[in-house]
């Protein structure tokens, strides 16, 4: 595993050079943090044999590093940034990572494409959006049961004070949380929802207005 990470880092920082997948200003000093905050998951729930999604990809955290830490987990990447997809695409090539599929597609779509909706066990996603337009975008792929662990900071208990709404809309309960120190003292948390039914069929709504009209 700790090669196949270092061997990442290198082609991120090669292709950062032309394409700017990460802040170059803080590459150097913040990689290492990213990838440390990726593998938290695997402190908190074994993920060998699961299928997850990870909303959000980006340059690959937390989904790719997962995928890596867990041959054995099926990881699908949403990615809709093409570069981005593309850069994911090539590492999981490069790396030999069989059990990584990226789709290039908006996750308002995914959930409700065949193969996608209700499909997943796990989900994840890191620094992307608020809870309550992030349950929108998870909870459609979940299976009943599955659960969506979510990268948060130390304002997470207003996020599910503004998510009740987004809850309630569409079968979910925060079931768990997981604090870790990645900077300061019991600055992170991994939240954990799950997913009590299946969500309506209107959910999520189209591209774009999860996040201009959060439940």
């Amino acid at each position: 595993m700790e090669y196949k990470i270092k061997a990442f880092i290198e082609m991120l920082r090669r292709e950062n050079t032309r394409h700017n997948l990460v802040s170059r200003k803080s590459l150097e000093e913040e990689i290492y943090k990213h990838v440390e905050d990726s593998l938290q998951l695997n402190q908190y729930i074994d993920i060998s044999g699961q299928e997850l999604v990870d909303i959000g990809s980006g340059a690959g955290f937390p989904g790719l590093i997962l995928a890596i830490s867990k041959p054995s987990c099926q990881v699908t990447l949403v990615e809709s940034d093409r570069k981005k997809a593309l850069f994911l695409n090539i590492a999981a090539d490069e790396l030999q990572l069989p059990n990584v599929l990226v789709a290039v597609e908006r996750a308002e779509i995914l959930g409700h494409k065949e193969g996608f909706r209700e499909h997943y066990q796990l989900c994840t996603s890191r620094a992307v959006a608020a809870l309550n337009i992030l349950l929108e975008l998870a909870l459609p792929l979940l299976q009943t049961g599955g659960r969506a662990i979510l990268w948060k900071g130390r304002n997470y208990q207003q996020e599910i004070k503004a998510a009740q709404n987004a809850l309630n809309t569409l079968n979910g309960v925060v079931v768990g949380t997981h604090y870790y120190t990645l900077t300061q003292e019991r600055d992170r948390v991994l939240l954990v929802v799950e997913k009590t039914m299946p969500a309506p069929e209107k959910y999520p709504r189209r591209p774009g207005i999860p996040a201009k009209r959060p439940l």
